[in-house]
């Protein structure tokens, strides 16, 4: 079996507490670990009512105290949102405290609206523009070559595995330029899933990280007893895209009977194409969905997203879907 990690948004529950989230984002790490799975990642959001995961380098030094053995790492930290001085001194000391077990995924979308880039105090559409520069400037700054001027303490000479995250085309080229390891967000937007690995693996340029290519992609996956049970599971997450989609984000919401049912012809199209890339049902089909899904990217490792309201149903698909595919 390849290697199976997990991606988790410390989803704020309707009727829940933010410090209730990041309890439960800890203890689903724990299991995740107990588990077998390899990794377990925080995306970075802003000002997301239902998503409890914007101070990410925070929330990693929280799982690390949580858990022991399993990397854990952003998946990803939006680079525009930053400088790579900072990025570095956070990632920096979280390698110091939980050495060998820190990843950082890049992203370049910057992953906000106009409010969050003035919050933010960044001019994101310039930022997105240097990112290929920002991304140099942060290995640069973990290698300690060349020297710089100020010299990141917490930082420098840290052993942390960088990741290039993306959604398009833009994403595979710069990964495949730097040699960097490549994690595909198909479980949210698989439109150039197909093409973006190809061009990953057919200009990957061997780095002193990495010899050849090693590409990562992301399902939806919620594994129940029965493929009802976990359809039903599934309409937590359906509610939380649609409202995003339709402008109206809020907390995580309770399933729905019949919930897809409900929904307007295309607003349910754009659900279930954005969901193409999902294994959601029993142990059965799930093995067979992941596997489908497995044959035809060729993926290295597989990252399993699924927001579930009931954290012991989210634990318990974690569980079953890693000895479904055992």
């Amino acid at each position: 079996m390849i290697p199976l990690s997990v991606l988790d948004l410390v989803p704020v529950r309707e009727g829940g507490t933010v410090s209730q989230a990041l309890a439960e984002t800890a203890a689903l790490a724990q299991v995740a670990e107990k588990a077998g799975y390899k990794r377990f990642w925080v995306a970075e959001h802003h000002g997301m009512e239902g998503i409890a995961g914007g101070a990410t380098a925070v929330v990693l030094a929280h799982i690390g105290h949580a858990t022991s053995t399993i990397r854990i790492g952003a998946g990803g930290i939006m680079l525009p949102n930053h400088n790579p001085f900072v990025i570095t001194e956070q990632f920096g000391t979280l390698e110091a405290l939980f050495p060998g077990r820190i990843d950082l995924g890049l992203g370049r979308a910057p992953g906000a609206d106009q409010r969050i880039a003035q919050a933010l105090r960044r001019d994101l559409m310039r930022a997105a523009e240097n990112f290929p520069q920002d991304v140099a400037e942060l290995q640069a700054r973990f290698a300690g070559y060349p020297p710089l001027a100020i010299a990141a303490t917490p930082g420098t000479g840290a052993d942390v595995e960088l990741w290039m995250l993306g959604s398009s085309l833009f994403g595979a080229g710069l990964a495949a330029h730097l040699g960097l390891p490549f994690a595909f967000a198909s479980h949210f937007a698989p439109a150039q899933l197909d093409q973006a690995l190809r061009v990953y693996r057919e200009r990957f340029q061997p780095s002193d990280r990495l010899d050849k290519p090693h590409v990562m992609a992301a399902m939806m996956v919620i594994a129940a007893q029965t493929d009802e049970e976990a359809a039903l599971l599934s309409t937590s997450g359906d509610q939380s895209f649609v409202a995003l989609r339709t402008g109206n984000p809020g907390k995580l919401q309770p399933p729905i009977p019949g919930y897809r049912d409900s929904l307007p012809p295309e607003i349910r199209a754009g659900l279930d194409f954005a969901r193409s890339a999902s294994a959601i049902g029993s142990p059965a089909t799930v093995r067979a969905q992941v596997q489908s899904f497995m044959e035809r990217t060729q993926a290295d490792e597989i990252i399993v997203a699924g927001a579930v309201w009931d954290p012991g149903a989210r634990a318990r698909s974690l569980q079953l879907t890693i000895e479904a595919l055992a």
